[in-house]
């Protein structure tokens, strides 16, 4: 598979699929510079021309952004995007839905380790 700035939504499925599974099926949004894209959930695709608030500022900017959106089916709901650069182009964007109010976004968060106090004492932290 070949990703462009053209791609169409049916031609960058296969990659959003599989990125889609990876997440746990939370709903994915994917575009290209020059197409819409597509938005999937519960594994399947819900659109192929779709676009989003989000997934446009990313495009713009080039930069990963979080944020709750204000307008678009995902209204409300935190989602994570970020770009795909190639050549310093944005060629795509793509994002994650977060349907748990936040728990896929702090996860990095939760899942840190306490360091190990020096001694190596287990079970001792700090």
């Amino acid at each position: 598979m070949k990703l462009t700035a053209s791609s169409t939504g049916e031609e960058i499925e296969p990659l959003a699929l599989a990125i889609h599974r990876l997440v746990n099926e939370l709903p994915l949004t994917m575009r290209t510079k020059n197409s819409k894209g597509l938005r999937l959930e519960d594994g399947e695709v819900v659109e192929y021309d779709y676009t989003g608030p989000v997934l446009e500022k990313v495009m713009e900017k080039g930069e990963k952004i979080s944020e709750i959106p204000e307008t678009g089916p995902y209204k409300g709901t935190p989602v994570q995007v970020v770009p795909f650069i190639e050549e310093d182009e944005v060629v795509a964007a793509i994002g994650v839905v977060d349907i748990t109010q936040g728990i896929y976004s702090d996860i990095k968060e939760i899942t840190k380790r306490p360091q190990e106090t020096d001694g190596g004492k287990r079970g001792e932290l700090h």
